[in-house]
């Protein structure tokens, strides 16, 4: 897409000039120009008095898109189980699929996953594609790019939908960029257009304040990353037919420029999107050392910690402890608010929440909008007291 001047009608009036709003039109030797600040938003089309100006729209596809078909996940494992995660993004598949008539086909890469296809028996995959093979154990992006593309290339999708946890945000980009198509990250919905029959990509743009619907016209496969939490993992249902489809993985292409020196695993941590209870904290904590009343709290209660972006930011606690819009998306069945006023990016990542409750001595705090139960007080009284009354009660 592109504006273009007809030099011949333009008498540089610059009323074009006036109406823009990013400075992006000039007059340079007598002529008009307009410079890479224009986001084509087309108001100096409609201003022009003289027609001088024309929005170009270009639909060349760089593919034939009556050639793909079919609604693809990505499923993700970790240590030769199946991720929860996995079956949200069936379930976002198949809602997809009762709207397009596509059937659905689940991705599988690692070594050894092949036995995790039989999972999806009973949650209503289609098909699983397998690229089972002893370079891909451990996750790494370049590996993990070349065999998703691949398998791409060879079937045609029309639709490819990852969950963007740490894995799907740091290779299906990689994948978008070396099959030549778009990429929505961090999606909050994902539908199907009843007319035109496109997926639209719904995620938070402007700091939250507005909700982008995108579509990709003239690219295929068109593709996703999914917040996780946005979709309920699929039920069981009765055995179904499902066809499993081994690839092998060609190596050609591989460079493998990260060498992997080892892997430790850290115990007795919960990751907060599997957690059940989260408490986390925001500016109201103050400062690192009263962290420990949070997970003293949440330790008591069999939870995980949660922080909002302020604090991450402030350095009181780690980035993976971020819930929020540039955070973790959660959804656990209980989220204590402690010392969060609820800005609404956090609020974007938490207020799915089965139960929540906000501790904030500021009566008119945004979290207590949202809040199923809110206790007006300061922290440093109520989560010692909440501390002390929950012994006492395990005591009994």
């Amino acid at each position: 897409m592109a504006i273009r001047i007809i030099y011949e009608k333009c008498t540089l009036c610059r009323q074009c000039i006036d109406v823009c709003p990013f400075g992006a039109i000039e007059i340079k030797d007598d002529k008009l120009f307009i410079n890479e600040n224009c986001n084509l938003c087309g108001l100096c089309v409609k201003t022009c008095p003289e027609d001088a100006l024309i929005k170009e729209e270009k639909t060349i596809s760089a593919v034939d898109i009556s050639q793909y078909k079919g609604i693809w996940f990505f499923a993700e494992s970790r240590d030769g189980k199946l991720c929860p995660v996995a079956l949200e993004m069936l379930n976002a598949a198949l809602k997809l699929k009762k709207d397009l008539g596509e059937e659905v086909a689940g991705v599988l890469i690692g070594n050894n996953v092949k036995c995790l296809a039989d999972e999806l028996k009973t949650r209503g995959a289609d098909r699983v594609y397998v690229i089972d093979d002893p370079l891909l154990e451990h996750f790494k992006e370049e590996p993990y790019a070349i065999a998703m593309a691949q398998l791409i290339t060879k079937h045609k999708p029309n639709i490819v939908i990852a969950a963007a946890t740490m894995m799907g945000r740091a290779f299906i980009p990689s994948v978008a960029a070396r099959i030549k198509t778009g990429l929505t990250a961090d999606c909050t919905d994902v539908s199907i257009d009843p007319e035109t029959k496109l997926l639209v990509q719904t995620r938070p743009t402007f700091g939250g304040n507005l909700m982008a619907r995108i579509i990709c016209k003239n690219h295929r496969p068109q593709m996703a990353t999914i917040r996780p939490k946005m979709f309920d993992e699929v039920p069981e249902i009765e055995d179904s037919p499902l066809e499993i489809i081994l690839e092998q993985f060609n190596k050609n292409d591989l460079q493998d420029r990260v060498i992997l020196l080892g892997k430790e695993k850290i115990e007795n941590i919960i990751d907060l999107q599997e957690a059940e209870v989260i408490v986390s904290g925001g500016r109201g904590v103050k400062e690192p050392k009263n962290f420990a009343m949070i997970k003293e709290l949440a330790d008591l209660l069999g939870g995980a910690v949660g922080a909002s972006r302020a604090a991450v930011d402030s350095g009181w606690i780690p980035y993976p402890h971020q819930v929020g819009q540039t955070g973790k998306t959660v959804k656990p069945k209980i989220y204590i608010a402690c010392g969060i006023s609820g800005a609404i990016q956090h609020l974007a990542g938490m207020q799915t929440s089965d139960y929540i409750i906000a501790i904030n001595k500021d009566p008119d705090a945004p979290i207590f909008r949202v809040a199923n139960l809110g206790i007006v007080g300061d922290i440093f009284e109520v989560i010692p007291a909440l501390i002390k009354r929950i012994k006492e009660n395990k005591k009994c």
